[in-house]
């Protein structure tokens, strides 16, 4: 059962894809030479040549067989810790072999780009909802049938209707409540850049796919002005660069910092293992651009062979088995209504209230989002 694994940090690896099988080619009879017949005694000689060739070849001696199923094959850019305990489950449920290919989802969309119709790639399962946006304008994902999407609530709704929300991730403030008092809490993620009381007291992690993904929200909310004053603003006020989500929980709890910009998830793994880890977490004013929900989700190449396989796959990973699995041991959001949330997670009213009204669709320019940050010295 899913909600027995634990969760491990790993190292992102490619699987191989192994080669299928030929289809088996059907060997002809030999045909008699024009106005010569196959003596008695030669029959049996060529009788047994031809088993023996057979034999040798592989090739079937009576008809052909059905050439076995092939795998899917999955561009991950979810952790292999996360994603190795779905397709376990997944294949022992439907006996659907799945080969995956792990990497950094940008990566891999850059990927599946260059590659086209040739890649062997049937699904892309992203960390967020800008790189399958990006593909489904491009034409890469098929559209996928109502039935699947419909019943989503509209937050986790795409325009294109190309990609598949199989789980949510809440931007957060996260701070320490020893060092910080409640009227200290910023009620805008740009309130930050004040001085008081904020000057070298935040912690962000310019270079994270997550923050990064937040600025391109910020650009798209309030423009590239306002962005670009801001991060510049934030850099002025003294905020402190660290490489990632984690990094950033870790030095509030050491006291480095009293502020951080982060997912909601990270602290709910550090009390996993201290109930008693000394950092709280809050949104920000309901419709705050700070409180982005992003998306995990998945779509199906258009040219995929295996649609009927894929979209099983799809089906599965919104069954009450993986949803469950997601929010009670990854700590993100279900997508799915009726699935009741880890207890440390709001409900969907509070999510859905405290979230930007943002086409998550939009957030496709990593470009741009990149160009800015280092024309404003962050990277």
């Amino acid at each position: 059962m899913l909600l027995k694994r634990t969760i491990r940090n790993t190292i992102p690896q490619r699987t191989t894809a192994t080669e299928g099988a030929a289809a088996p080619r059907a060997v002809a009879a030999p045909a008699g030479t024009p106005g010569r017949s196959l003596s008695p005694g030669r029959f049996p000689l060529m009788l047994v040549a031809i088993v023996a060739l057979v034999t040798v070849t592989g090739f079937p001696a009576m008809g052909g067989s059905e050439p076995e199923a092939q795998p899917l094959t999955l561009y991950s850019g979810r952790g292999e810790s996360l994603v190795e305990p779905v397709l376990e489950d997944f294949q022992a449920e439907t006996g659907i072999e799945v080969e995956v290919r792990y990497g950094g989802t940008s990566e891999l969309a850059v990927l599946l780009q260059e590659e086209g119709s040739a890649s062997p790639a049937d699904l892309f399962w992203a960390q967020d909802a800008g790189a399958l946006g990006a593909l489904a304008n491009e034409g890469r994902l098929a559209e996928l049938p109502a039935e699947l999407t419909d019943p989503l609530p509209e937050i986790f709704h795409s325009t294109t209707n190309r990609r598949l929300a199989t789980s949510g991730r809440a931007r957060v403030l996260a701070y320490s409540p020893d060092r910080v008092s409640d009227d200290e809490l910023a009620e805008s993620v740009l309130d930050l850049v004040e001085a008081d009381p904020y000057a070298g007291r935040v912690g962000w992690a310019p270079t994270n796919g997550s923050f990064q993904a937040f600025v391109t929200a910020l650009r798209t909310a309030h423009g590239e002005d306002v962005a670009f004053e801001w991060v510049s603003a934030m850099q002025e006020n003294g905020a402190e660069a660290y490489r990632n989500n984690t990094a950033l929980v870790e030095a509030l709890g050491a006291g480095e910092i009293d502020f951080a910009l982060v997912n909601h998830y990270y602290l709910l793994r550090f009390r996993d293992d201290d109930p008693d880890y000394p950092v709280e977490q809050v949104f920000f004013d309901d419709g705050d651009v700070g409180n982005l929900v992003n998306v995990a989700g998945a779509g199906i190449t258009t040219h995929s062979e295996r649609r009927e396989e894929a979209l099983e796959f799809l089906r599965y990973l919104l069954s009450a088995e993986a949803q469950t699995y997601f929010t009670q041991e990854v700590f993100e959001y279900p997508t799915v209504e009726g699935i009741e949330p880890h207890p440390q997670l709001v409900q969907l009213d509070g999510l859905l209230a405290a979230s930007p009204d943002l086409d998550l669709d939009l957030l496709e320019d990593l470009d741009g989002t990149l160009q800015l940050l280092r024309e404003a010295g962050a990277l």
